[in-house]
């Protein structure tokens, strides 16, 4: 029998995937504090802003990675 094999016209190297996948996981990582924030219930807008404009300095990621920390406001209602 004859076994016909299609093959794509232009094919991808593995290192393009490799990167592919790196890429994926540095920018959720890059995002990281903002989720942790939304997760906790911190005002996570402004953790968004400083981790959107800052956080491509290590030290714009490690503030907003500290104001996603922050302890959360207790609001007592008498």
């Amino acid at each position: 029998m004859n076994e016909i094999r299609v093959q794509p016209e232009h094919r991808s190297w593995t290192a393009t995937k490799v990167v592919a996948v790196v890429a994926a996981v540095l920018t959720g990582g890059y995002l990281a504090p903002w989720a942790v924030a939304a997760v906790r219930d911190v005002p996570h807008w402004s953790v968004f802003w400083v981790n959107l404009l800052l956080g491509w300095t290590i030290v714009g990621w490690i503030v907003a990675l500290v104001m996603a920390l922050r302890a959360q406001r207790l609001v007592i209602r008498p």
